[in-house]
């Protein structure tokens, strides 16, 4: 097996797909790429048995077919060191040696056997759907930060997708924070549900972030495949029953603070600093036309007060929240000013954008409170 191929093609290439690769890996073989030349097209894989990504590349000469399996790390931390220059692969297949030419250097290190590396599972009667780039990863920055990391609730741990002929919704919580994300301009023939899980979302969104293509999906019961350019990524669904989330958020909120989104998320910053640091409570006071920001921290004896003009219609209300929770939501809000809707001080408030300029995208975020210590 012989190919030469450009370094600097090669190793964006291995890049894209090399957050695949897990730090310590229970089978050897996964620390490793697959390379497979067939007909002038090398195909590349990285895999963690859950998620598998491949790129396709052609290289500037492919001279003979065959599939090797390279150590990933020691391969893309040589290119790296590279100049864009060709670069020249011999594999000896029978003790699976591989020579790396470039320039007037020469490199040598052993691959392992190429029939030892996971097959991609195969996708068998899938549904498929395309969605534009731009909105998957809107769809993705605006719901992972929600995603919880507990493992005795999977579920949770990754993002629910809800398909239907009217709108596609992305949902993720961790119990104590929700995000509801609804585009109206994308739509499936039929109705599904799936929940993603956390890792291939974010490799997908390191890739398709800034980019404007097509994504095609294919799903089953057990698996989801994304292909858009040049990459293929399957990875395994979920498997559990969703929470009803609708369930959980109220729907009579009588009291409603608008504010400006920028004046909020700086004022909880600071005041924050001063909170206790295991709870990260911060009690919002409201009254009038007056919103007062208050937190302590009595075993180093700190505190901190701060004070906000807002739009505020409801009855006077006292209600603390987890300061670090609005302060990842307020940042995942694009608009100018913010909605808080909220019923009582033991009920969760609900945060809206105002005057969204997307028409076809509907978000609300959801937080549950923090007891305040009297």
């Amino acid at each position: 097996m012989k190919f030469i191929v450009s370094s600097s093609l090669l190793l964006k290439n291995l890049q894209s797909i090399i957050g695949v690769i897990n730090t310590s890996n229970t089978l050897p073989i996964l620390d490793d790429f697959l390379f497979d030349l067939k007909d002038d097209i090398l195909t590349i894989t990285s895999s963690d048995l859950e998620t598998t990504m491949s790129v396709t590349l052609k290289p500037d000469k492919a001279l003979q077919n065959g599939s090797i399996a390279i150590p990933a790390k020691i391969l893309v931390d040589t290119l790296k060191t590279f100049a864009d220059i060709p670069v020249s692969f011999t594999i000896n297949e029978d003790n699976q040696g591989i020579e790396i030419s470039a320039g007037d250097g020469k490199y040598k290190l052993a691959g392992h056997k190429s029939d030892e590396y996971p097959r991609v599972p195969s996708l068998e009667s899938t549904t498929s759907i395309e969605l534009t780039s731009p909105l998957l990863s809107q769809a993705i920055n605006k719901t992972l930060f929600a995603t919880g990391n507990d493992e005795l609730r999977l579920v949770l741990s990754g993002v629910f997708c809800e398909l239907s002929p009217e709108d596609i919704t992305f949902v993720a919580t961790d119990a104590h924070k929700l995000v509801k994300y609804k585009r109206t301009d994308a739509k499936s023939n039929e109705s599904a549900s799936f929940i993603l899980p956390k890792k291939p979302l974010n490799l997908l969104k390191n890739i398709i972030t800034g980019q404007d293509m097509p994504v095609s999906i294919e799903y089953n019961r057990t698996n989801a495949f994304f292909s858009f350019q040049n990459v293929h990524l399957v990875c395994r669904l979920i498997d559990g029953k969703y929470p009803n989330y609708d369930a959980v958020i109220p729907t009579e909120n009588p009291n409603k603070l608008t504010i400006d989104r920028n004046a909020l998320l700086n004022t909880i910053r600071r005041v924050a600093i001063f909170a206790n640091q295991s709870t990260h409570q911060v009690r919002f006071k409201l009254s009038g036309k007056e919103l007062v920001l208050s937190s302590e921290d009595l075993d180093f004896s700190k505190e901190s007060k701060d004070r906000l003009t807002c739009d505020y219609e409801g009855d006077d209300l006292e209600i603390g929240f987890n300061s670090k929770f609005l302060i990842e939501m307020l940042n995942n809000i694009d608009t100018d000013e913010i909605r808080l809707e909220m019923s009582a001080p033991n009920r969760a408030g609900i945060l809206l954008p105002v005057n969204q300029e997307n028409k076809n995208e509907d978000i609300l975020m959801l937080v549950m409170p923090v007891m305040l210590n009297k």
